[in-house]
């Protein structure tokens, strides 16, 4: 199979059927073999029941239902997991990723070697207010900084395209979608991509996504993220080095204040007390925080190695 078309969606009855028929077009004026894969995150509204008259109709339809909606992430992850085309497609169901991009980006993968190829949204000028721009801005400056992937504009955007082997490779979870190319990257598939593609205003309904929360969530992901690819499999390092830095100048401090006290005792020279010295707490208080932190990073070594069951989601249905 050439491509597996990987949509997640939620809520999103109205577009679904004009996004198949211009997915369909599009496959059909190239010749390619392919398949759709709609992952229903938990909708309210009739998306299930049009993803299964589709099915009914084109055996090129696949579809995923959860029983409540977890999140972007678990769904391309489920998709990943049945995907059976050489490169993988992911794009939004709101008609604003255009499928006339598709044959282009499998050209990328399949001719110029790219293990991933994200695209880079024009046009963004139409319809999306300030609170979505300057925070999409400001996290991919960041995003590019982090992960040291400079040539890409645009982590966030849903449009993408993979070898197959990279979504195979890679676990996605949480809120991670954001952050595809790092992840892609840190499981060795560094020939990553850009493409500019056009983004088209939504025509039913209204983003999903919006506000400062998701700039403030994209940041704290982007932490764990960098975190747990440096330090995933050696917590210990970075809780003790930190833990037996801060003890070790605690208890250096602690022994120099107990030394000029002894010195000052031997030499009959007044001096108050070491506990009223408020440097014999600051002293102890390094100590005890060293402690827990080197503590800290046995635990974490621990979870590390018996971590299960983060990606398992409850699938109510598949088509």
């Amino acid at each position: 199979m050439d491509i597996s078309v990987v949509i997640p969606l939620y809520n999103e009855e109205e577009s679904i059927p004009e996004l198949h028929a211009w997915i369909e077009r599009v496959m059909s004026e190239n010749g390619f073999s392919y398949e759709i894969v709609f992952v229903n995150d938990g909708s309210t509204d009739r998306s299930w029941t049009v993803i299964e008259e589709l099915a009914r109709k084109d055996n090129h339809v696949h579809g995923i239902k959860f029983r409540r909606n977890y999140g972007k992430s678990p769904a391309l992850h489920c998709g990943f997991n049945v995907a059976q085309g050489n490169v993988v497609i992911t794009m939004d169901a709101d008609l604003q990723d255009s499928p006339d991009e598709i044959p282009e980006l499998y050209r990328m993968i399949t001719v110029d070697g790219y293990d991933l190829v994200s695209g880079y949204k024009q046009n963004r000028r139409q319809g999306d207010p300030l609170s979505k721009t300057i925070p999409t801005k400001l996290f991919n400056a960041t995003a590019r900084k982090v992960s040291g992937i400079h040539n890409l504009h645009d982590f966030n955007c849903g449009l993408k395209a993979y070898r197959k082997d990279v979504v195979k490779n890679i676990e996605v979870y949480g809120e991670m979608h954001r952050y595809m190319p790092y992840l892609a990257k840190n499981a060795g598939f560094d020939k990553i991509g850009e493409k500019p593609v056009h983004h088209q205003a939504r025509k039913f309904g209204k983003s999903k996504f919006m506000g400062w929360n998701r700039f403030v969530n994209g940041y704290l992901d982007l932490i764990t993220l960098w975190f747990l690819s440096s330090f995933s499999r050696k917590p210990m390092h970075v809780f003790g080095f930190l833990g037996s830095l801060m003890f070790f100048i605690g208890f250096v401090s602690a022994f120099i204040i107990g030394a000029d006290k002894l010195y000052s005792l031997s030499q009959g020279i007044p001096q108050r007390l070491v506990t009223d010295s408020p440097y014999f707490y600051i002293a102890l208080t390094m100590m005890v925080i060293g402690t827990q932190l080197f503590l800290a990073g046995f635990v974490a070594d621990l979870v590390s190695r018996s971590s299960q069951g983060r990606n398992e989601y409850q699938i109510e249905k598949t088509v």
